[in-house]
């Protein structure tokens, strides 16, 4: 383990899976590149009605721990559309309204990928010479070359219509992986490499594991509260994304020192259980896995508060993976930081035993 590497078949996936829309509400087809690369390493996939997707190792096993990560993509809705054939949006999760002038977009709709772009005045007709009014939500829209609402009807689209970013999966100075919505597919990746790991080094685990791929997390962990409730896991480690804080405009003293290629991200939080977390931090010691430790103040905001207060409560943690620019189309990973992160779930999980008792008393 020492001296693993993402291998090209692994990029190969990651690039695929990136590249495919799957947008909050709308997963399934993201949903279905990470069926297939899970399938051969796993005993067993299965789905909920929302979408959430789970490979099981030693299905029929009485004691299960969930390995998970979330697959939805932030994005818009078709909110309005105007007689002249312009299209006001409203958010679909966090999507951010600075970065969206100019942006070029795809409108999904039953008829297929319609092109768009978020429309911006030139500078020149702008009123520069007093403070700029920044974009807000409410003034952002999406021109689709259409000249009235019945065109724009035409084209397939109609209140409602799923509207993403086009922006595809490249690898920046050979160290980082840059994309739209890494937040938090690579998240599905690194459990899926753990499941690779682990069944081609023919490990036996004497529990189930529930490598579990999410939907829903960006409008409130909303897929996770309902699969933790058809699992029913006696332990949950969950991945996602956090902050980079070294790049410039973000205050240390407000949301702490990570920094990407400095290792795994282990946090503390009231959801986070205390024990299962030194067992991780025991796991990085001992493996010489670097990591850094992350404060938040009264949740994660991620899928482990879901896990953690559910099913009269179950033993969570959180492993996050440094990201620079989340929620923008250029977000950006470390590659030793994934491949950190992936060793220190499959080392942690040859750490838990059967049966393995968290209680603080």
């Amino acid at each position: 383990m020492k001296d693993f590497e993402i291998n090209k078949k692994s990029i190969k996936f990651l690039e695929k899976y990136l590249n495919t829309p799957s947008p909050t509400g709308a997963e399934s087809e993201g949903q279905k590149v990470w069926i297939d690369y899970i399938k051969p390493y796993v005993d067993e996939v299965r789905t909920d009605n929302y979408g959430t997707a789970y490979g099981i190792v030693n299905p029929k096993a009485d004691y299960k721990v969930v390995i998970e990560a979330h697959a939805d993509e932030i994005s818009w809705f078709v909110n309005y559309i105007t007689e002249d054939g312009l299209i006001y949006v409203v958010r679909n999760g966090g999507s951010d309204h600075m970065i969206a002038p100019s942006k070029r977009v795809n409108i999904h709709t039953s008829k297929g990928i319609v092109e768009g772009v978020f429309g911006w005045p030139a500078i020149h007709t702008r009123n520069y010479t007093v403070a700029e009014e920044a974009p807000k939500v409410e003034t952002l829209w999406v021109d689709c070359g259409a000249t009235s609402k019945k065109e724009v009807e035409k084209l397939g689209i109609h209140v409602g219509c799923i509207i993403t970013y086009p922006d595809e999966f490249f690898i920046l100075n050979d160290n980082y992986f840059v994309c739209r919505a890494l937040d938090n597919r690579v998240g599905g990746f690194m459990i899926a490499e753990v499941a690779r790991l682990l069944k081609e080094n023919k490990d036996e685990l004497g529990y189930g594991l529930y490598v579990t791929n999410s939907v829903q997390e960006e409008v409130g962990l909303r897929g996770a509260e309902m699969i933790t409730q058809t699992i029913k896991p006696d332990v949950a480690i969950v991945t996602d994304v956090t902050h980079d804080t070294s790049t410039p405009m973000i205050e240390k003293k407000k949301h702490g020192e990570i920094k990407c290629g400095e290792g795994a991200v282990i946090s503390y939080a009231p959801a986070i259980q205390n024990n299962l977390r030194d067992l991780i931090i025991h796991t990085s010691e001992k493996n010489k896995i670097p990591f850094q430790r992350q404060a938040s103040s009264r949740f994660t905001g991620t899928d482990t508060d879901a896990f953690a207060y559910s099913n009269g409560g179950v033993p969570s943690a959180l492993i996050s993976l440094p990201l620079r620019y989340m929620h923008t189309t250029v977000e950006m990973v470390n590659k030793k930081d994934v491949e950190n992160v992936i060793k220190l779930i499959y080392q942690t999980l040859k750490n838990i035993k059967p049966n393995h008792i968290f209680k603080y008393i």
